[in-house]
């Protein structure tokens, strides 16, 4: 069965296996999740459980958020996301989903959004070659050719200098090395997208073998 759970990425460090194997792994703190609305396909057309992650204070929620999360009877969120492909006749309006949801050994996939880099020449963004740093050269880090002169205009596709990072990137078929549910804390193998405090979704992986 499908799951999922909101968290924030607190940062990287390493473990020992019981084989005495270091393992790297990225530390995820998912508080309680709060169900705040089951779509189901007789009223919205899909199927889907919205979650909402982290309270905020009610000063800065508007009338239309605190008539949402009234029913499930909880506070403002500062985060609400939806997962499809759950088996939505599991969830209720209210329920909290909590990190003993999922078990240790589980394989997941954790999306995230990359760190900015802002505007990057080709160089950085896409890993290209420089030319020679000689005197003489004209051709040091410029994007170099624009493409063939029969097309009279640039393809799309085109590799050039442009805003880098800032993407809403998924890695797929992480392991779950350890859930500790005192500190409500997942410790994911290898490393997921995004900046140390940003928000990330863990699921279930759907190409898990």
């Amino acid at each position: 069965m499908a799951k999922g759970i909101l968290g924030r990425k607190i940062g990287m460090t390493q473990i020992f296996s019981e084989e005495g194997k270091l393992i790297p792994v990225t530390v995820v703190q998912a508080t309680p999740n709060v169900v705040l609305q089951v779509k189901t396909n007789e009223t919205d057309g899909y199927e889907a459980v919205q979650v909402g992650f982290e309270t905020k204070r009610e000063k800065l929620a508007n009338k239309p958020e605190m008539g949402h999360v009234a029913k499930a009877e909880t506070a403002p969120k500062r985060f609400i996301r939806e997962f499809r492909n759950l088996d939505v006749a599991e969830y209720q309006v209210g329920q909290e989903i909590k990190v003993d949801t999922f078990a240790e050994g589980e394989i997941v996939d954790v999306t995230g959004k990359t760190k900015g880099k802002g505007f990057q020449g080709v160089i950085k963004r896409h890993g290209q070659s420089r030319g020679p740093m000689a005197h003489g050269s004209r051709y040091h880090r410029r994007p170099g050719s624009m493409g063939s002169i029969a097309a009279n205009r640039v393809l799309k596709g085109k590799k050039l200098p442009g805003q880098t990072g800032g993407n809403i990137v998924t890695v797929q078929n992480l392991e779950i090395v350890k859930v500790d549910t005192e500190r409500n804390v997942l410790l994911i193998k290898g490393n997921v997208p995004g900046a140390k405090k940003s928000l990330v979704m863990v699921r279930s992986a759907v190409k898990a073998k």
